[in-house]
């Protein structure tokens, strides 16, 4: 089958997609976007996440067939053209909440979800809603404050800007 969507906001087109054939495979194999990880392939530690019409979801869980005439943004299309890295990547760089990478993708898009509703969250908002994330290697201090500082940066732009 043939499945044309928006993807990081452009129209694509997957050829020989066979039905049963999951997003995340879609995204790497055929259309070269390799940001988002294969690891449990059950939904279980957030690697492959990427946003399905603004939602976050995890790839694997989602079959190919069902983005037709959708729209799908991952971690590549997070950062901008223009500007570079968005201000969730750049923190993460900054704080050291990046070793080998695996979890990094899904941690960004699932940060980046959290700070687009709540500008300013709690430790507990962070905790919960980077709970369906697994990280085996950094440890999650850094990682939260990665996110701290995305927010504290994302705050100050805006009230820059006002």
């Amino acid at each position: 089958m043939r499945v044309t969507f928006n993807a990081n906001g452009r129209e694509v087109e997957a050829d020989d997609v066979w039905e049963g054939e999951s997003l995340l495979f879609m995204l790497r194999e055929r259309l070269g976007l390799p940001g988002s990880k294969n690891a449990c392939e059950q939904g279980e530690c957030g690697s492959c996440t990427v946003y399905l019409d603004g939602s976050p979801v995890c790839s694997c869980l989602v079959a190919a067939g069902q983005v037709q005439d959708r729209e799908v943004r991952t971690v590549e299309g997070l950062a901008d053209a223009e500007t570079g890295l968005d201000p969730v990547q750049q923190a993460f760089i900054d704080a050291g909440a990046v070793q080998c990478g695996f979890c990094t993708p899904g941690l960004l898009v699932q940060t980046h979800d959290l700070l687009e509703r709540e500008p300013q969250p709690s430790d507990s908002d962070i905790r919960e809603a980077l709970s369906g994330n697994l990280c085996r290697c950094t440890g999650y201090e850094k990682i939260m404050d990665a996110v701290r500082l995305a927010s504290a940066r994302k705050c100050h732009t805006s009230e820059v800007s006002q």
